[in-house]
């Protein structure tokens, strides 16, 4: 008898998953993860997800035997399990991008870039430097490693990590037309997780953005919208700006932060769009955005860090004393892994000048300026002392130049974080 995970998973056995690696060694599990992920045990699905994740794009590295998990995902999102659809949606995504590129979400995937890193380390490159190595190398034992290496390359296998991540870039490159039909799907959920995945090809943006757009328009959902919404913004152009103004006015304030994002990042395509006062409203709705807490649910952009994405949009435009405050108000909610760079990108904005001599009180400082010393003091010193050089720029603008220090100044206790919402 045939089941449903056996047209799901047809082929699956011929892959030569034994001789194929991922981040813990042979992939010759990978098989047994992706029945795991057709079944019926929720426990057993999900830790699947993981498994799969945790090797095959371990902490954002895609492996050698990515790839060729990528038809399977395909089909499961296609025709699989109703819990397991949006999981394969995920790992699909993370298939084609790292940790990094979705941070940097307001740049989409910057595929030129990404190709000639892969071309920089291909076989192509690298088989007759390894040759060159083979015919001056006297040393046996190193001869042997540089032989087995070359073997490797020779055999189609990638070595550069960013070849590796291209082959399985590529891979859900190739399946995107199929997925299309999934923005129609009647669950919410995997319409929002297609039209993530969407926003990360660029070179299919001719299909999928009307596609997207036409989402948009129908759509009920407000994360679903939201989503799609930011996606157009991703692959649109300023000419798309006016068509997503409409929006602006939703009643859900997740849809207009979506609508305000995608013009802020639709605009960025062309300076003579930056004036406009549909921009101006954007920011507007930005700002409001920035001094409100996370909608929940909310989108899966930015690896979830509501307020590092209204942030790094607002910083990708041209100043203003509104963006500025508003980027401002982000600063204490933002992920502490991106807090303190992101602080230091508008810190010379928020102290055009030194403070003066004596320092004034923490208190009567302007409120963006308190807004970002607080979001800098409530680091952990750990988080602090990643930042590198913030303390030198602190000294700068007459700040105290420490971690203690700056706690000090602010009026927070030594050890422990946090303090009263009144303080910021």
């Amino acid at each position: 008898m045939i089941t449903a995970d056996d047209n799901l998973l047809a082929g699956l056995d011929e892959v030569d998953w034994a001789n194929l690696n991922h981040a813990y060694g042979t992939a010759d599990d990978v098989p047994g993860q992706l029945r795991a992920l057709c079944g019926d045990d929720e426990q057993a699905q999900q830790e699947a997800v993981a498994c799969l994740f945790n090797h095959l794009a371990h902490q954002g590295t895609r492996c050698q035997a990515s790839p060729y998990a990528v038809p399977f995902l395909v089909r499961i999102a296609l025709a699989g399990p109703t819990s397991a659809r949006e999981r394969a949606l995920g790992l699909l995504s993370d298939f084609a991008v790292n940790w990094d590129e979705e941070y940097e979400i307001i740049h989409g995937a910057d595929i030129a870039v990404w190709r000639a890193e892969a071309a920089e380390n291909s076989s192509h490159k690298l088989l007759p430097l390894y040759g060159e190595a083979l015919a001056t190398e006297q040393d046996e034992q190193r001869r042997r490693n540089v032989q087995s290496v070359r073997d490797w390359v020779a055999a189609g296998n990638p070595i550069d990590a960013r070849d590796s991540s291209m082959r399985s870039y590529d891979a859900v490159l190739a399946e995107i037309p199929s997925l299309l039909t999934l923005l129609d799907d009647e669950n919410p959920r995997v319409r929002t997780r297609t039209a993530y995945l969407l926003a990360w090809f660029p070179e299919l943006a001719d299909t999928s953005l009307p596609l997207l757009l036409d989402l948009v328009a129908h759509e009920h959902d407000a994360v679903a919208k939201a989503t799609s919404l930011a996606a157009a913004g991703i692959l649109g152009t300023s000419a798309l700006a006016g068509t997503l103004a409409v929006d602006l006015d939703a009643e859900d304030s997740l849809v207009r932060w979506a609508a305000a994002t995608a013009i802020a990042q639709a605009a960025r395509s062309t300076a003579a769009e930056l004036d406009s006062p549909l921009l101006d409203r954007a920011v507007a709705e930005l700002a409001v955005a920035a001094a409100a807490p996370a909608p929940v649910p909310a989108t899966d952009y930015n690896q979830g860090d509501f307020h590092g994405h209204i942030a790094d949009t607002l910083l990708a435009l041209p100043p203003s004393p509104t963006s500025r405050a508003a980027v401002a108000a982000c600063l204490p909610s933002i992920n502490p892994s991106h807090r303190a760079f992101k602080a230091k990108a508008v810190l010379p904005d928020l102290f055009p000048s030194p403070l003066p001599d004596p320092r004034p009180p923490y208190a009567r400082l302007p409120r963006p300026q308190q807004q970002l010393l607080y979001a800098l003091a409530d680091l952990s010193e750990g988080w602090w002392n990643t930042a590198g050089d913030i303390g030198e720029n602190l000294t700068a603008y007459r700040l105290p130049a420490t971690h203690a220090g700056l706690r000090a100044y602010i009026g927070l206790p030594l050890a422990g974080h946090g303090c009263s919402p009144s303080r910021i």
